[in-house]
């Protein structure tokens, strides 16, 4: 008899059935679009032929004292959200992803984390949830925490699958949904430069700082530096449109090569404005969302240093373009990043958090069609006029009603999680960003003044 509880992935047309560890194992990636390193994945089961639902995932806490609280919270998120958006689950399948350390050996790995996949285990039993599978994968190979029995289970674990040989492989190519390298490439697409260009960029970034902020303290001023950012983010944009774009896997390099020091400097700055940076969010769909993706990419590489906090913007600009254009993986993946560099961005936590509910990107793309209509009507351009007056523009995503903001380990968890709720959209905030520079020259004032540094939330 099979020890092991069998799972459904349902597609549009037709079931593909999962028999046993090995074959769930083989399909998280599809499941999640990318290898989830040194993550924890949850997934939902419903029914009674397991099909699959809502699913979560967060990085494996580095201290063993937090494992407990946090598989509690995770499995309190799983639960509450697949409630709130199909029903509750009958059960959980756990996934623990994680490479050896520096002389650690997979199997070494898979003993460290027992405790924690007990944990969730634990967590979900007590709120009558069963946990049908816990898997580790490490280094190629997966064990299970549920089957004691050895003859298909054995202490030195098994190898996974060849890429492309699975039941899951076949059912994913025939679909067209492709897994993009783990999530530690798709992350080190978004991270800052190395040196030396990091160096030559912050010295840009401080010498455009220190010329924005007297403009950017006048009403007027604002205006000409949202129209300079407009206008250069579009110069840039179509700059990248006329080059080949990296391939799948490919360095972005060459995009980085056609972006000047000087001009990164000025669209990352210009893009803290909270209007500027939803004016630039209209570039979402069709020809204007490639070049635009590929730009606020190379924008976020460029926030070296102690501009990596000013990142969120291009990050949670990346992240909607991608959610926009169907890519939800790499969407999640860059607004988890913005979250990162600067968790109370609330532009970053709407996105990241409706994209995780299901909610249609298209609900979003209507807005942003109508502010942009608005502007037509009234004769302003829609790409380079004035951002409008000094009063506050109404902001082009929808508001929802959630005021409560999760403590700090909360928070990680539930940016991080398919189901959470939608917090309030981004308030207008105040009216100039400073610059790193100008904040070392303040430094005595650096928790008073952070707030009116920068309004981009």
């Amino acid at each position: 008899m099979n020890k092991h509880p069998e799972s459904a992935e349902p597609t549009d047309e037709h079931q593909i059935t999962l028999r046993g560890p090995a074959e769930l194992a083989d399909a998280l990636p599809y499941l999640m679009g990318f290898h989830p390193n040194d993550s924890v994945v949850m997934v939902a089961l419903h029914g009674g032929r397991g099909r699959f639902g809502g699913r979560l995932r967060v990085g494996i806490p580095p201290v063993p004292a937090e494992w407990a609280p946090v598989a509690d919270q995770l499995a309190q998120c799983l639960i509450s959200g697949s409630e709130r958006r199909d029903s509750r689950p009958d059960a959980i399948i756990a996934f623990l992803c994680q490479d050896p350390a520096e002389g650690e050996s997979p199997s070494q790995v898979m003993e460290r984390l027992r405790p924690f996949a007990q944990s969730l285990r634990t967590a979900c039993g007590a709120r009558d949830v069963p946990v049908l599978e816990a898997l580790c994968i490490s280094d190629g190979r997966y064990w299970s925490y549920c089957c004691p029995d050895e003859r298909c289970c054995p202490a030195e674990g098994n190898p996974l699958a060849l890429p492309g040989t699975t039941v899951m492989a076949a059912a994913a190519a025939y679909a067209g949904i492709q897994v993009r390298g783990s999530l530690r490439d798709m992350e080190a697409r978004l991270e800052p430069l190395g040196t030396p260009a990091a160096q030559e960029q912050e010295r840009a970034l401080d010498s455009a700082g220190a010329r924005l902020v007297s403009q950017i303290l006048d009403v007027q001023g604002r205006r000409h530096v949202a129209e300079e950012t407009l206008a250069l983010a579009r110069k840039l944009i179509e700059r990248l449109a006329q080059a080949p774009a990296a391939r799948p896997g490919e360095s972005d390099a060459g995009d980085d090569r056609l972006i000047e020091a000087d001009e990164a400097a000025a669209v990352i700055l210009g893009l803290q404005d909270r209007e500027t940076r939803d004016r630039a969010a209209e570039w979402m769909e069709g020809s204007e969302a490639v070049g635009a993706l590929r730009l606020w990419r190379a924008l976020a590489r460029r926030c070296v240093g102690p501009y990596v906090e000013h990142s969120a913007a291009p990050l949670a600009l990346a992240g909607w373009v991608s959610w926009s254009t169907g890519d939800e993986p790499g969407a999640r993946v860059a607004l988890g990043l913005a979250l990162r560099a600067d968790p109370d961005y609330t532009f970053a936590q709407l996105l990241h958090q409706a994209c995780n509910e299901g909610l249609d990107a298209e609900t979003l793309r209507r807005c942003l069609r109508g502010e942009r209509g608005l502007r037509a009507a009234r004769g302003d351009s829609a790409l380079e006029g004035p951002v409008g007056s000094g009063q506050p523009a109404r902001p082009p995503l929808p508001r929802r009603r959630t005021a409560r903001v999760p403590a700090a380990r909360e928070k990680r968890v539930a940016r991080e999680t398919a189901p959470a709720s939608v917090p309030a959209a981004s308030g207008p905030g105040t009216s100039h960003p400073r610059s790193p520079a100008t904040r070392r020259r303040t430094r005595g004032y650096r928790v008073q003044s952070r707030r009116p540094m920068r309004n981009g939330r």
